[in-house]
């Protein structure tokens, strides 16, 4: 029973049950023991989810058929787990951080009531069985019903506090904008239906040769854009910014290892369909670089700290569907662990810090946190380097294989790709110089009121630190030494590996020099321009520009949302009680004129019956004699 594979089966239903005893028991529980049970049944998934991954055979994937969930004359489509390399690696990234996540909210969410804080972690709880049964189906049903149960719970944890409208609001705006790839997803799965009679990821090898090109371009097409709602690529990115509005563990746990990496997940597991459709891949390549240089664009003028990582976020995302845009799946994969490890760090660390401020999220009034915040001071710059991709960090690693996959796929990529790199440099340093740098902004009772944060919430810091250091580790490239690109060859089972090697060392070592030594030199220009506060107030146009987020959010109110809202008005004035209620009344209407002009037969005259009845007569004799033949 506790032997691989069946110990699979407790993975998604420890955290299942955790969602049940939390959530039922939460006006019984005590704060302590809902947080030992939301964070233990994560930790007990974490030790199942190492074991499976320890004990993973070398050959093909290992099924579990559970029963079936549909069947419908030829089509069967079980309920069943799919465990290979890439759902196992998926599986310690999610238990992993989600327990983290899960020990810091222990502490951060304390100040809630005991039956909220006991729905916080129902949430949670429930998020993270959602994501493992997204990563463990076997198909792309079961795929789905996780990635709706993801969608449910974004929404239930952004609008946690539903008292204030405005996080209300956000959470309807991530649930309907994520509902716009879903359709797109599920007409992918009808469509893979129709052509091959089957969704499960073991038939795809054998599906591609009952798809037509024209079937493969469509499906794959859908799938992306299902993988643009859930992983916030242009022009469904902009309810993640907004998902800010929940707790910041919550943003933690949407933004570093579960929710936005679910397109990532589905295409790297799709990806036998989109190397046989090379026009996606280029569709999604320039998508990818698109949203990242927008994302980074926006970043480097926004103020709030949860803002910039949101956007930072959107940003990496874009780097990895550049790197599956250009067929290095392997790459995207390999980023999405980096950036689990230091975005996770980073918005934790945001936390600690919005913890020591009261509530103030604004950086240009920090500064000077250092001395009074060293472990989060500490932590945080660890994670910035990280994601600056300063070797040997975690995210030099993942950035130089992405940068390295565009470089072959297109010079231009790359050098937009490099210049969102610097981007990315710049805006995390200026975050970082004014929250901790200089001296402090803020008012004299957050003054009095700072202090570095518990334990609880300071121990996960220090975790995911050491894991953004070394985290990049099992990826080192061929060129260094010892190195072998492990995480690649780990994969290649469900990730085929392309040979040759198009690029020299030489080469390589030269493209990596380049984008250390600018990474170094925006970093500098960050430190001088920001170690000492000033104001960045501008009349700029195109700092206002940026500051407003390009306006694209205005852009889809005034293009969208004001017409929808006209149209419904529309509908709801003229449309529905002239028309629809008009066309309802006037069958009504209808039919009672004909009623009543029937009722004046029936006078209860035998000779009018007569009468009748002869004319009946005349008029079948006239058709059977004059006009049938």
């Amino acid at each position: 029973m506790f032997s691989f594979p069946n110990i699979a089966y407790f993975i998604p239903l420890l955290p299942l049950l955790g969602f049940l005893v939390n959530g039922l028991g939460r006006k019984h529980l005590s704060k302590g023991a809902i947080a030992w049970i939301g964070s233990g049944v994560l930790a007990l998934a974490f030790a199942a989810s190492l074991v499976v991954f320890l004990n993973l055979p070398s050959g093909g994937p290992t099924l579990l058929n559970a029963f079936d969930f549909i069947r419908i004359g030829e089509l069967r489509i079980p309920f069943a787990f799919q465990l290979d390399a890439l759902s196992s690696l998926f599986l310690l990234i999610i238990t992993g951080i989600g327990f983290l996540i899960h020990v810091y909210s222990s502490a951060y969410m304390h100040e809630e009531s005991a039956e909220h804080y006991g729905r916080y972690f129902a949430y949670l709880n429930l998020f993270i069985f959602s994501m493992l049964l997204l990563v463990m189906g076997a198909n792309y049903v079961i795929m789905f019903i996780g990635w709706e149960g993801v969608g449910l719970c974004s929404y239930l944890l952004i609008g946690y506090w539903f008292r204030k409208p405005a996080y209300t609001q956000a959470a309807n705006k991530a649930f309907v904008m994520n509902r716009v790839g879903d359709l797109a997803f599920l007409i992918a799965i009808f469509w893979l239906i129709a052509r091959t009679g089957s969704v499960n990821f073991v038939d795809l090898p054998a599906a591609l040769s009952s798809l037509s090109s024209s079937d493969i371009t469509w499906i794959t097409m859908l799938l992306f854009v299902g993988a643009t709602g859930k992983s916030a690529q242009i022009p469904l990115y902009t309810w993640l910014p907004d998902a800010m509005a929940g707790p910041t563990p919550v943003s933690a746990l949407i933004h570093a290892a579960t929710m936005v990496t679910a397109g990532i997940y589905m295409i790297a597991r799709s990806n036998l369909l989109y190397t046989a459709a090379p026009l996606t891949l280029n569709v999604i390549a320039v998508i990818g670089i698109a949203t990242a240089l927008l994302a980074a664009s926006i970043a480097i003028r926004q103020n709030d700290i949860k803002k910039v990582l949101a956007y930072s976020t959107v940003s990496q995302l874009g780097f990895m569907f550049l790197a599956i845009g250009a067929g290095a799946y392997g790459a995207a994969v390999f980023h999405v662990m980096t950036h689990a490890f230091f975005k996770a760090l980073l918005f934790l660390g945001s936390g600690s810090v919005i913890h020591a401020m009261s509530g103030e999220q604004d950086i240009r009034r920090m500064g000077g946190l250092k001395k009074v915040l060293p472990i989060t001071y500490f932590t945080f710059l660890i994670g910035c380097i990280a994601i600056a991709g300063i070797p040997p960090f975690s995210g030099f690693f993942s950035k130089d294989a992405i940068l390295l996959s565009a470089f072959l796929k297109s010079p231009i990529l790359y050098g937009v790709a490099l210049f969102t790199a610097l981007l990315t440099a710049f805006y995390m340093f200026r975050m970082f110089f004014l929250t901790f740098g200089g001296t402090f902004r803020g008012t004299d009772e957050q003054k009095h009121h700072l202090h570095e944060s518990p334990l609880a919430m300071t121990l996960p810091l220090m975790v995911l630190a050491v894991l953004s250091v070394i985290g990049g580790w099992v990826g080192i490239p061929e060129l260094f030494l010892h190195g072998g690109e492990r995480l690649i060859e780990f994969l290649s089972p469900v990730i085929p590996v392309v040979e040759g090697h198009a690029i020299s060392h030489s080469t390589e070592y030269l493209l990596m020099g380049l984008s250390t030594g600018l990474v170094l030199s925006v970093i500098f220009f960050a430190w001088t321009r920001y170690r000492q506060y000033r104001s960045e107030e501008s009349s700029a146009p195109f700092a206002r520009l940026l500051e407003n987020k390009w306006y694209v959010d205005e852009l889809y109110q005034t293009a969208i949302v004001q017409p929808l809202h006209r149209f419904g008005g529309w509908l709801r004035s003229f449309f529905e009680p002239k028309i629809v209620d008009g066309l309802i009344q006037g069958v009504g209407r209808s039919i009672r004129y004909i009623s009543q002009q029937i009722r004046l037969l029936q006078s209860g005259q035998t000779g009018n019956y007569a009468l009748w009845m002869v004319i009946s007569i005349v008029v079948i004799l006239s058709i059977q004699f004059f006009v049938r033949k």
